[in-house]
């Protein structure tokens, strides 16, 4: 291969890698920061153990089996098992014994308890989602931060188009004679100033970059480029929302306000299965024993096998027990008080989010409205701005104003297309919110 082919092959890699990569949308931004976030697998791991909580208190519901033996080996004065009489030896013994024990009546205790594990693993499930969503609104909202920037270097660039025209124009006429060249300096600090603007608004794009790869836990240090958006507003983001109609859903279907829900569910199950514990219980057992002695003899003075000695001393217990809990120093009374109280205070913390969720709408609806307004004049005085400055160019062109006055109309212009860019993306990401919170899809999660 000779030295030209193999730069060939350098630029054909480099373009290769080039058109091969990735522009991130905010759906895969917003999948691949929850794939990654500590956070949200911490509260998974919460999930987890909830579910396993709930698993047990089910299982609680069988009967307790357990195995128990004793081996012993015994020397000095013992009971002879045949005779009955005192005798001093040495020998080996063992017990072995199978127990179990089943609640039959615990005052519905553990089918209480068994509701409660439940609700409170469904109030873990929402806290992931809650969770998820959280995350969810911190990657759209720096990803909208990256097309605001992105903008404002576009904007920027224009901008530095047409004052570089401008300076090109000056500095041939300077030489022509017809200009000062005091004009000259004015159109090269425009031009100066804004090419330090466009570095500017670089150096944001890449500070918002930097906050979304931290936001999505993204490692990756190389280039960073997102899905480019369609800078029209459609007429669904420009009507007014409905503040009752809104909050009505939300109610019902915002994670956070779900989870509260089942935790005032729950601690009215723990109430209820507090208050069981006043009851009477009955539980009934049942047992087998063995026993083996080393020694034993039988009438014939024969020793007795460890198999003989087993199905000999073969015992079967049946038995059923009551339990009355009369006093217990009064704290099985206190802790259905204690519990009474869990139960007020979750109903409370419920009212504080639902209050907190319609006072965030109120804010939602309001800011909604008040963006529709300054979009649609934003738009106007974009138009205007624009026709200004066109009109304002032709006329620098023919000596009638100087670059004072021209500068002042584009930088007014260049001020008029950034406020608008910025209203067009806090509406969009204002709808977006109002979208969720109405249980529209605006993310890909389950």
């Amino acid at each position: 291969m000779n030295l030209k082919h193999f730069f060939f092959l350098l630029l054909l890699l480099g373009h290769t890698q080039l058109s091969a990569q990735k522009v991130w949308t905010l759906d895969e931004c917003v999948a691949y920061a929850i794939e990654n976030n500590l956070q949200v697998k911490n509260l998974k791991f919460a999930e987890d153990l909830g579910k396993e909580t709930y698993r047990q208190s089910i299982r609680d519901l069988l009967p307790n089996v357990s195995a128990f033996t004793n081996q012993n080996y015994n020397t000095g004065l013992s009971e002879n098992q045949v005779s009955g009489v005192l005798e001093n030896r040495e020998f080996y013994a063992a017990d072995y014994q199978i127990n179990a024990n089943f609640d039959l009546f615990q005052g519905f205790q553990k089918m209480n308890t068994i509701r409660a594990s439940k609700f409170i693993y469904k109030a873990t499930q929402e806290d992931v989602l809650q969770e998820k969503f959280l995350l969810a609104f911190r990657v759209m909202s720096a990803f909208y931060d990256i097309k605001f920037n992105q903008g404002l270097v576009n904007n920027s660039m224009e901008q530095l188009e047409i004052s570089q025209t401008n300076y090109d124009l000056v500095a041939k006429q300077v030489n022509l004679g017809l200009m000062a060249k005091a004009d000259l300096y004015e159109a090269e600090s425009t031009l100066l100033s804004d090419k330090l603007l466009v570095t500017q608004n670089k150096n944001l794009l890449e500070l918002s970059k930097l906050t979304l790869r931290q936001a999505m836990n993204l490692q990756d240090e190389g280039d960073f480029e997102i899905q480019l958006f369609d800078k029209s507003i459609t007429e669904e983001l420009t009507k007014s929302a409905s503040l009752d109609t809104i909050y009505d859903v939300a109610k019902e279907t915002v994670p956070i306000v779900k989870a509260q829900k089942f935790r005032v569910k729950a601690a009215k199950k723990q109430l209820q299965a507090t208050r069981g514990s006043l009851y009477p219980s009955i539980s009934v057992t049942a047992g087998m024993r063995t026993q083996y002695v080393e020694g034993v003899t039988d009438s014939d003075n024969n020793a007795l096998s460890f198999s003989e000695q087993i199905d000999r001393n073969f015992a079967r217990s049946v038995g059923a027990q009551l339990n009355i809990p009369l006093s217990l120093g009064w704290s099985n009374r206190s802790r259905v008080k204690q519990q009474k109280i869990a139960h007020k205070q979750e109903l409370n913390n419920l009212e504080i989010q639902e209050q907190e969720l319609f006072q965030l709408l109120q804010q939602l609806v309001q800011t909604n409205d008040a963006l529709i307004a300054e979009y649609e004049q934003s738009n106007k005085r974009l138009e205007a701005q624009e026709l200004a400055f066109d009109i304002a160019q032709k006329r620098y062109e023919k000596g009638l104003i100087n670059i004072i006055d021209l500068n002042q109309t584009k930088n007014l212009f260049a001020t008029a297309q950034n406020e608008n860019l910025q209203v067009q993306l806090r509406l969009k990401v204002n709808k977006s919110t109002l979208d969720f919170y109405y249980n529209l899809p605006v993310f890909n999660i389950n």
